[in-house]
């Protein structure tokens, strides 16, 4: 296991439930452990207050959501924390940060996979973002973030279900399932007490997820997930280079990128995952879960022609050269 400490990050549109599942996850006995990051939108927090955290490891950012211009906050934060944990004044296992309804929960991925010093302490932990299931349909469709939080996602959890009518909960969570496959789903009503949700990496869902593919668009919003795959071993460096290029090109618009690659001369699957244009450390796993020794991407992505995509990939994997896959993309 990993000695740097994950960060888990709860996100969500507005009024879906997020401080309230959040309080209901620290509540768990395996979770005592956590320190919290809340971040909020305005000059007054009033969030915190309801999480009831014991000894008073929650860290207040008050400069607005999660965004480019706060990021020396969060990052400011997570040092005052780290250095605290080190002079043994605290002690924590993990650092938790809920976002505002607003947040694009990217910039987290990026103040982390970015910055020397923190991503040789911390490493991204879980995504879990919350819809509500009595809005969540209405706002994906009128709000770009909320699609972002969802893709973004390794966990959705749909709140309120008892709240809404059953065919309206199975209704968004089959629209959650085509937009982010590779993401668990969880209905979560106000009585049920929520699982560890932060207990596993977010590398380590089923491998099943990773074979999905929805071709059709996300209505409203143009976004869809597609599936990449390979047979044989792929050379590490021509990938990088032509998921560079990839990223270059589209970064904006691909969502969410997570998947298990087979390269050549390593024995075991490495797990790649990234949100937009930042992509986390890869993860070398000891063996393929389901046997099935096979590199599978699955994109997330707006506005792109999944075909187009597949086209480089496949010039790519046929080694005709990564000027042709760059081209191709």
């Amino acid at each position: 296991m990993s000695a740097r400490l994950p960060v888990d990050v709860i996100t969500g549109f507005l009024g879906a439930g997020k401080t309230t599942l959040l309080r209901r996850l620290l509540a768990r006995p395996e979770l005592a452990g956590a320190a919290v990051l809340v971040n909020e939108f305005g000059e007054i927090g009033l969030d915190h207050l309801l999480l009831e955290r014991i000894d008073g490891d929650v860290v207040l950012l008050k400069s607005g959501c999660v965004c480019c211009t706060v990021r020396g906050d969060l990052k400011a934060a997570l040092e005052a924390l780290l250095g605290r944990r080190a002079r043994g004044e605290i002690a924590f296992d993990r650092v938790a940060i809920e976002t505002t309804g607003l947040a694009d929960p990217t910039p987290v991925f990026a103040t982390i996979a970015a910055d020397a010093a923190l991503k040789h302490r911390l490493r991204m932990g879980a995504v879990v973002c919350v819809v509500d299931a009595l809005n969540g349909a209405a706002t994906l469709d009128a709000h770009d973030v909320s699609l972002r939080q969802a893709a973004a996602a390794d966990r959705i959890v749909v709140s309120k279900t008892d709240l809404a009518p059953p065919e309206a909960c199975s209704a968004l969570a089959a629209r959650l399932r085509a937009l982010n496959p590779v993401a668990e789903l969880l209905l979560l009503d106000a009585e049920t007490p929520p699982p560890a949700l932060w207990l596993t990496g977010a590398g380590e869902g089923p491998p099943s997820r990773w074979r999905a593919d929805t071709p059709a668009a996300e209505p409203g919003h143009d976004a869809r997930a597609f599936l990449l795959e390979a047979e044989a071993p792929l050379d590490w460096a021509r990938f990088g280079l032509w998921l560079s290029m990839l990223l270059n090109a589209h970064g904006d618009d691909i969502l969410r990128l997570k998947g298990v690659v087979a390269i050549e001369g390593v024995a075991g699957p490495v797990a790649i995952q990234g949100v937009q244009r930042v992509v986390h450390a890869p993860e070398h796993l000891e063996a393929w879960p389901d046997g099935d020794a096979r590199t599978r991407l699955v994109v997330i992505a707006r506005t792109i022609d999944p075909e187009r995509v597949r086209r480089s990939f496949r010039a790519f994997v046929g080694r005709a050269g990564t000027n042709a896959a760059a081209a191709s993309a």
